[in-house]
């Protein structure tokens, strides 16, 4: 009976885990997005002030959309709650 509620507990803090963890992940990628996404209005900004040489700005801007995409895809793979199943 004791060893019942020692699993269970255990198994509770291991969900508990999990999902804080999964949060926890959830979290960091969706401030990695938008740290992709303040880059990628800053170099847009700086290349419509003459801060930065067009050529060099797309060249980079190419490279944040292709990062943003990826995490993205990345997010959508792991964390997407489907709802459609």
């Amino acid at each position: 009976n004791n060893m019942k509620k020692i699993i269970i507990a255990v198994g509770a803090l291991g969900v508990m885990s999990f999902t804080s963890n999964q949060l926890m992940n959830t979290f960091l990628l969706a401030e990695a997005v938008n740290n992709v996404q303040n880059l990628q209005e800053w170099m847009e900004q700086d290349q419509q002030n003459g801060v930065i040489d067009s050529t060099y700005a797309e060249y980079y801007l190419s490279t944040l959309n292709e990062t943003e995409d990826m995490l993205i895809e990345f997010y959508n793979a792991n964390y997407k709650l489907n709802t459609d199943k």
